[in-house]
């Protein structure tokens, strides 16, 4: 089967992710995939050349770019495209454009997340206007496919889930060994208790409610500290937060990583503070690596943990409840193992790269059942 994925980049991030392991796993099946890019590369791209699966960049410059369309049409018709699958609103209706009168079998499009944005209405009306000439629209979790039907942008004989997954067998679980070395990265004692947290730093992660909750559990044991892996716009205003908040020193900001499974293996907590999410390939990387999780009540995060069972969830913008669901697990490491165990659990068996790209390849097929 030749398959077209197209994206705006393969820029670092859970979407990014997602679609590389995917693609990789339809290469080795035996399809014959490319990865077209709206606008650049990206940084995650050179992950595919070992794979001899092409990546092409369609270069697209702001507003409307005829240039753009014209070469992504010519990407996708040279490869012979059965399947166009798209990733979330702008690459999905780009793509629809460029392919118009092509004899594309099945065109897909993933939502990866809760569709959350301030400024959008004009971006959702020409992803409606697209929908037209697609046969299934994706989510990533119910709540995301329940909210776009609720909001009118999805119609519901077109929505269906297929939840992200990982390849759970590449994480090894979080180990004494692996915190020493986070540790000495980080020159810290090895008697630290490292909470870490995973993503861009932008405002729908609330890395800001984070900090705050960090510097209540600090005050009730010093020898913590937190780590942020990724990097965004708001890097310099939380590491003033930091500042502001006295525990500057405490608090680990390392930027976008190559070596993030590693990161996590050496962490004690995995926190996610989002306000908004869909369903997040961080946490289902926290799961296979065994960690006690904390993380907001929102979009699909309930679907990955479940309060008390894999995890605790606390409401969104509440750092004071944040932090005492830190505190408690810091308190109680027995219990906190537990979690981390139940959590690889439900990972190893809901939460696979397999089971996602069985779900894709039935979708590919037309069938929704």
């Amino acid at each position: 089967m030749n398959i077209t994925h197209f994206v705006e980049s393969l820029d670092r991030g859970g979407l990014e992710r997602m679609v590389l392991e995917l693609v990789k796993y339809q290469h080795r099946q035996g399809h014959s995939c490319q990865v077209v890019c709206l606008y650049t590369s990206g940084s995650l791209a050179h992950e595919l050349d070992e794979f001899g699966i092409a990546v092409k960049v369609c270069g697209k410059r702001q507003g409307l770019d005829l240039s753009a369309l014209a070469q992504a049409r010519r990407m996708i018709s040279n490869h012979e495209t059965e399947v166009l699958h798209t990733h979330n609103a702008v690459a999905h209706y780009q793509a629809v454009l460029a392919t118009c009168g092509l004899p594309v079998r099945v065109v897909i499009n993933t939502r990866h997340g809760m569709g959350v944005n301030r400024r959008a209405r004009r971006r959702e009306w020409l992803y409606r206007g697209a929908l037209a000439r697609t046969d299934t629209v994706v989510t990533v979790c119910e709540a995301a496919r329940s909210d776009a039907i609720m909001r009118g942008i999805i119609p519901l004989s077109k929505a269906c889930v297929v939840p992200n997954g990982i390849r759970v067998d590449a994480f090894d679980t979080a180990s004494s060994s692996a915190r020493g070395r986070v540790a000495r990265l980080l020159n810290l004692p090895e008697q630290t208790r490292i909470i870490g947290t995973v993503g861009r730093l932008n405002w729908a992660k609330d890395q800001h409610s984070l900090i705050r909750a960090f510097k209540l559990v600090h005050e009730q044991d010093v020898r913590t500290a937190l780590v942020l892996i990724g990097d965004g716009e708001l890097r310099a205003s939380l590491q003033q937060s930091a500042v502001d908040e006295g525990i500057a020193d405490c608090v680990h900001f390392l930027g976008d990583r190559s070596d993030v499974r590693e990161l996590l293996q050496g962490l004690d907590m995995f926190v996610l503070s989002s306000l908004s999410e869909g369903y997040s390939m961080a946490l289902l990387e926290a799961s296979a690596v065994a960690l006690p999780i904390v993380a907001t009540d929102v979009g699909g995060n309930g679907e990955i943990v479940r309060n008390g069972i894999t995890g605790r969830l606390v409401p969104a913008h509440d750092h004071t409840a944040l932090a005492e669901a830190m505190i408690s697990l810091l308190r109680n490491p027995q219990h906190a193992a537990a979690l981390g165990q139940s959590a690889r659990a439900w990972v190893e068996r809901y939460g696979s790269l397999e089971t996602m790209a069985m779900r894709y390849a039935q979708l590919y097929d037309g069938s929704k059942d």
